[in-house]
């Protein structure tokens, strides 16, 4: 089971060439601007890459956001009209980077972001791309449902720091939304980890077994997907660039601590999937003992009365000589033996109760 739509180019293609991928489940792109200041905001939506170029020499911030599976003609636009350097508009196309932040030059940024989503109870890696220049956010996200709306209210709101500030506040609420979508993620985790605790100690079979193996696999999954986002925002934070202000920088170590909580919070989750296993295992043993000693007892309890019945099955004939079983001709032979039976059966009950074996 493949969690990232793996992409590359062919051997010995030239760097920052852009090829057009053929995938059946394209998400068609589309495109929306909003641009503003403290004083205005201008929205707009469904535009051309070509009418998105022309807010590039806007006076106020300008966010351009591509949501869905951006083709060629498309990149090229944008990329054309914002300056974005070809060899960051390969890794837009090609999803599945490792997160990473590039710079290119002084007047632009590229940062890489994954975003780990469950979809129809399957886990997919998004690949979300953020680009910071002087006055704008150029954004890419894969997946088909936007996530960016709630930073898009907050522009719309009063007006406050948000609006007030520059393309890099932008820039970092746009990655604060991305890393904290982990949470809700996570939480979603934590819930089937209890509900498998519960089938481990009350009901576990080769499908309990399954799901925890599942879930373990997807928990290293994203792990591994969030582990090289934590040093992207750590660089950001560490390295000096002019387009990221020493303001912007003290939010982005509240990410960097989220990143933090939430790969601290995965490893704990790995863990208690990994104790599952060992709950499962020992939950299945224990049954087995408590099986095989049902079995046990019960054996022991019938080795001495098939003895007895065997010995008195053999059929040697009484009449042939005084020591071929004279019991055979009592009175009340089969009754006592039986009542022999049940007595011996009846002391080892209680010896086996008095033991606790039972």
């Amino acid at each position: 089971m493949s969690f990232i739509e793996k992409r590359y180019q062919k051997p010995g293609t030239a760097p920052g060439t852009l090829i057009d991928r053929d995938v059946e489940t394209r998400i068609p792109p589309s495109i929306s601007v909003i641009d503003y200041d403290a004083e205005t905001i201008n929205e707009f939506g469904e535009l051309t890459a070509s009418e998105a170029g022309q807010y590039l020499d806007s006076p106020r911030t300008t966010w351009v956001h591509c949501q869905g599976d951006a083709d060629v003609s498309l990149l090229q636009r944008l990329g054309d009209a914002y300056k974005l350097h070809p060899l960051a508009m390969e890794d837009v196309i090609n999803a599945g980077q490792r997160s990473k932040v590039d710079v290119y030059s002084e007047r632009q940024l590229f940062l890489v972001l994954n975003l780990p989503v469950l979809r129809d109870e399957k886990l997919h890696i998004e690949q979300v791309s953020l680009f910071l220049g002087p006055t704008f956010v150029v954004s890419f996200h894969t997946g088909p449902a936007d996530i960016f709306e709630p930073v898009r209210q907050r522009l719309r709101g009063p007006v406050g720091r948000f609006r007030a500030s520059g393309a890099d506040y932008l820039f970092y609420a746009l990655i604060d939304l991305v890393v904290d979508q982990a949470f809700p993620l996570i939480e979603e985790y934590d819930e089937a980890l209890e509900e498998l605790e519960d089938l481990v100690l009350h009901d576990p079979d080769t499908k309990t077994l399954e799901y925890i193996h599942h879930v373990k696999r997807e928990l290293l999954q994203i792990r591994k997907t969030l582990w090289p986002q934590r040093e992207a925002i750590n660089q950001l934070i560490r390295d000096d660039h002019p387009l990221v202000t020493d303001n912007t920088k003290v939010y982005l170590r509240d990410v960097y601590d989220h990143t933090i909580r939430v790969l601290e919070m995965l490893e704990a989750f790995r863990e208690m999937a990994t104790s599952l296993m060992d709950v499962y295992l020992s939950s299945v043993s224990n049954r087995m003992n408590d099986i095989m000693r049902v079995l046990t007892i019960m054996a022991s309890i019938f080795i001495p009365l098939t003895f007895i019945a065997g010995v008195y099955g053999m059929n040697f004939n009484p009449d042939a000589g005084p020591w071929n079983m004279p019991e055979l001709n009592a009175r009340y032979g089969y009754p006592l033996v039986m009542l022999i039976m049940i007595v011996l059966a009846a002391g080892l009950l209680w010896w086996f109760r008095k033991k606790k074996w039972l």
